[in-house]
């Protein structure tokens, strides 16, 4: 039996307006080379999912270029592949300034034709800003196992107020049947099991759930959905225990991409056997370290050149870090340029950012300072 994937790309772009302001969530450069985009895509890859679309509202451009044919996952295909699913409005509809802030049961609704012409028998669901490499594959195996109509993976985490609405809370019983489905921001603090937004369903499944939600004038697939198919519909949760991370603000940003620099969570996240994270391949020359530069605990991608001091930080390809220059804690966006003499620390900068001489920059690990898209300082 054939499976199928569809990722949201833009579910979630208000979480990290700062960045997503000219891109999709799926698009925002994580890890030096990566996109976010690019564990959704390799997940379902490497479960051997060869049909899979990619829902888009708004500010997709820079994901159609990461994405190209999808040869760098091996999708592009002659049958199956990528597909990119922008939103269906036609010229009776509201105006799409209006739309663009469409959630999860809209965006489901605008393409509710990709579904119906599917001929796979499962669907796989995955958001974006989900950071994790989850064997897909037995996943699927248990929800057929199980005969679930649908199926949602959850983790033990724990719930602090500042992670906010994003969350989904997972009750269940002892058989894993699910009875509940709520959004974290009135509970108390404390361990729960956190949806990670990958769910798998049957396609008549999914069909079906749609065509209740027009009839029945649904807005929420979280609060109305699928609370309405809880007790009459096999509903189950699987509980995933390896590194996950989500990013639920700038703050969760920032936190994801220096846990890179932690060994174990690279070990977890890109050395796992026979589960790759794919991305879109450069050909880059081999970073340049001057003589005199010094990099300690940091991750840089190629095609840079380090005259300078770079401490605990993310580098991605192209950044220059002149002589006299020191980085500390920090994330480079592709492009950037440090000139001489200057100091950051706890800083985000964004694509194309130019630092001129001697400047001083520093936010805070738990409130980083964040350069928009070409800035110049």
């Amino acid at each position: 039996m054939s499976v199928a994937g569809v990722i949201f790309s833009n579910i979630h772009d208000e979480t990290i307006p700062e960045i997503t302001r000219q891109r999709t969530i799926g698009s925002v450069p994580f890890g030096c080379r990566y996109r976010l985009v690019d564990f959704s895509l390799s997940n379902m890859v490497n479960a051997g999912i060869e049909n899979i679309g990619i829902i888009t509202n708004h500010n997709y451009q820079s994901l159609l270029d990461h994405i190209g044919t999808g040869k760098d996952w091996d999708l592009a295909r002659r049958k199956g592949g990528i597909k990119i699913l922008p939103p269906y409005i036609t010229s009776f509809d509201q105006p799409i300034e209006l739309k663009i802030n469409a959630h999860r049961l809209e965006s489901l609704k605008g393409v509710s034709p990709f579904f119906k012409d599917l001929k796979d028998d499962y669907i796989v669901f995955s958001d974006c800003d989900s950071i994790c490499n989850i064997d897909l594959k037995k996943i699927i195996d248990t929800h057929k196992e199980t005969e679930a109509d649908l199926t949602i993976v959850v983790k033990d985490l724990y719930v602090q107020g500042y992670e906010g609405k994003n969350l989904t809370i997972v009750d269940s019983d002892a058989h894993g049947n699910v009875t509940s489905v709520r959004p974290s921001g009135t509970l108390q603090k404390g361990f729960y099991n956190v949806s990670i937004n990958v769910m798998v369903f049957t396609k008549k499944y999914i069909v079906d759930l749609l065509a209740e939600a027009k009839s029945a004038g649904y807005v929420s697939f979280r609060e109305q959905l699928i609370p309405a198919r809880i007790g009459k519909d096999k509903i189950k949760i699987y509980k995933y225990d390896s590194y996950y991370s989500a990013i639920n603000s700038l703050r969760d940003y920032y936190t994801c991409n220096m846990d890179l620099l932690k060994k174990d969570v690279r070990h977890a996240l890109f050395d796992v056997p026979n589960r790759p994270v794919l991305t879109r391949i450069k050909n880059s020359p081999p970073t340049y370290y001057a003589k005199g530069s010094r990099v300690v605990n940091s991750l840089i991608a190629d095609g840079c050149r380090i005259d300078g001091t770079v401490e605990n930080s993310i580098i991605f390809r192209g950044v220059h870090i002149e002589e006299g220059v020191t980085v500390k804690n920090s994330i480079l966006m592709p492009n950037t340029t440090l000139l001489e003499n200057c100091f950051v620390n706890c800083l985000i900068a964004d694509k194309n950012v130019v630092i001129r001489e001697g400047r001083m920059l520093s936010g805070h690990e738990t409130r980083p300072f964040y350069l928009e898209k070409n800035a110049v300082i």
